[in-house]
């Protein structure tokens, strides 16, 4: 019976037989490929780069090909406020290290261990475009400069703010306070929960990834490292 269970008197949900909007195939071969075609119109919208409407036609275009109407009342807008959403997901490619930082090294002779841990992390999984959430564990050794605790949660959202793999996003964190400060050594830890493992796939509610980098000392001497790892599990 159509509608299936659970979406009768739904409205908007087409039935079979009723035509759908047009899924756009994948385009081969060079040139800028259309984010939307509104054939019944006879225009398409191509990629205009993160501030224009080729995101919101590209949703529009998703809406379409998953079979929903955008035009019906639950969905106008949503073209829009997805291409919006998904902009400050990836703001990230829009930050530079060099506008954070913004004059927070400092010069301190001081030659102990800073940590920062637990500090919260979204980011957006490169494979399946889903979130994958989780904290990140900061520490690294000066060498007469110290940077301003609040930079180290601004290099994290820098480059969790971007289509990700986990494992990269930690080298990528570890690397540019390493460029930054030239400590004597840095060490980065993320756990993250992802959501490609828990909607989808394997469905692991209670799966949990660990990744690290340790750069310097922390690579170099174990009492360093572990130092590091029991202060961030204390």
């Amino acid at each position: 019976p159509w509608p299936p269970r659970g979406l009768r008197g739904t409205r908007g949900i087409r039935g079979p037989g009723a035509p759908l909007p047009p899924c756009l195939p994948p385009q081969e071969g060079p040139g800028p490929r259309p984010c939307a075609m509104e054939r019944g119109r006879g225009r398409s919208v191509q990629h205009n780069g993160p501030g224009g409407p080729g995101l919101a036609a590209a949703y529009d275009s998703v809406l379409r090909c998953l079979g929903e109407d955008p035009n019906r009342q639950g969905l106008l807008g949503t073209p829009s406020r997805a291409a919006a959403a998904m902009r400050f997901f990836t703001k990230g490619y829009r930050e530079t290290i060099a506008d954070v930082l913004n004059d927070a090294i400092f010069d301190e002779d001081h030659d102990e261990m800073v940590i920062v841990k637990d500090i919260d992390m979204f980011s957006i999984c490169e494979h399946h475009l889903v979130p994958f959430i989780g904290k990140v564990h900061i520490g690294y050794l000066p060498n007469k400069q110290v940077l301003g605790l609040s930079k180290l949660a601004r290099i994290v959202e820098i480059y969790s703010r971007r289509l990700q793999v986990q494992e990269r996003l930690t080298k990528q964190i570890a690397v540019a306070i390493t460029e930054a400060l030239k400590p004597a050594g840095v060490g980065v830890v993320v756990e993250a929960t992802h959501m490609c493992m828990v909607m989808r796939g394997v469905q692991k509610m209670n799966s949990k990834t660990v990744t690290s980098t340790m750069l310097g000392v922390f690579r170099e001497d174990p009492k360093t490292r572990e130092e590091f790892l029991t202060l961030i599990r204390s």
